[in-house]
């Protein structure tokens, strides 16, 4: 399902890169792998391209052919790029799929036109199928990218906070993730004339799925092989960040959780030059109180409370057996991606 996505997908998505004007066009080729820093061409990693297969695979919830849900899949895809590109900036991440940044190599100006670029993109790639069809997608999309920018303001304030609720955290990665997740798998069904029953219940699958995805990407942030994940050991923690497993450390109650809150609470007046000179061992003793409180064993419920509730909606649509079969192969991937 994936690569079938990825190679639907792909060649409209090149095309669409090509109407950048240069540099964002070499610049945008280089964050999708399809080339090296020097412009040689490449073949490196360019994402699971889950969200494509989940728009595919609308299409044909909705009775049609999955080539229907190709704007949809691109244009989604087009949007979680731009999310991807100003996220790293933000978040001041060297690395992605094992390699250096576009801000990195390119500076930060090209990182935000690029991702401007990207997401203007995404609106024509639809708006241009001048469809009655293409208004209703362009909405949800809209509306999804929206949510998404609300989600990553909600994470960039909750680092500067000592303490975040789990409903606030869930409501943050359920904008920051959820949202577009819950677009790609309604955005091919509406390409395909669903109605608005149809897409809302394929929405609140993808919303589900998106946080069970979340929060497992929040147990790889912590404990994840660099390796796998391409980032640096403890990445969430060397950013501050209030993830799952963090929150609910912090809201559980007892010595582990009490002492991560000191030292937390510590942490939060150091400079980030400070926070940086820590070794390995200082980030290792953090993630050690998260497990002890409880942290870490909450987050991986929440991941499959959260799938068992995607797979519910499912049969709320009365859909072709395959399809729901691959829906369901699909959100099984997700929660048991390698911690």
């Amino acid at each position: 399902m994936l690569e079938r996505g990825r190679t639907l997908a792909t060649p409209v998505l090149r095309a669409a890169v090509e109407r950048l004007a240069p540099p964002m066009d070499t610049v945008a080729a280089y964050h999708f792998g399809w080339i090296d820093a020097e412009g040689r061409p490449a073949h490196g990693d360019s994402g699971k391209a889950v969200r494509p297969a989940l728009a595919l695979l609308s299409a044909e919830a909705a009775g049609r052919a999955p080539e229907v849900g190709i704007p949809g899949a691109v244009a989604v895809e087009l949007v979680h790029n731009f999310s991807l590109l100003h996220d790293d900036l933000m978040d001041g991440d060297e690395q992605r799929r094992h390699r250096d940044t576009v801000w990195k190599v390119y500076g930060p100006e090209q990182a935000i036109l690029v991702g401007d670029a990207l997401f203007a993109l995404a609106n024509e790639i639809l708006l241009e199928l001048g469809t009655v069809e293409a208004g209703r997608a362009t909405r949800r999309l809209t509306t999804a990218t929206r949510k998404l920018i609300d989600g990553q303001a909600q994470d960039i304030s909750y680092e500067h906070r000592e303490r975040v609720t789990v409903e606030e955290c869930l409501e943050m990665e359920g904008n920051k993730t959820g949202a577009l997740l819950a677009c790609a798998v309604s955005i091919g069904a509406v390409l395909g004339g669903a109605d608005d029953r149809t897409a809302d219940i394929l929405e609140a699958y993808g919303y589900h799925l998106g946080l069970a995805f979340q929060a497992v990407d929040d147990l790889l942030g912590i404990w994840g092989d660099p390796e796998a994940t391409g980032k640096q050991t403890w990445s969430d923690l060397r950013q501050r960040k209030k993830s799952l497993p963090v929150v609910a450390a912090l809201a559980a109650g007892g010595e582990a959780s009490e002492r991560l809150a000191e030292i937390l609470a510590a942490d939060a007046k150091l400079s980030d030059a400070q926070l940086a000179d820590f070794d390995e061992e200082e980030f290792a003793s953090r993630a050690a109180l998260i497990e002890e409180a409880g942290g870490r064993e909450w987050t991986s419920q929440e991941a499959r409370r959260q799938h068992a509730t995607a797979i519910e909606a499912l049969d709320r649509v009365d859909m072709p057996a395959e399809v729901r079969a691959q829906l369901v192969a699909l959100a099984d991937f997700v929660v048991v991606r390698k911690r």
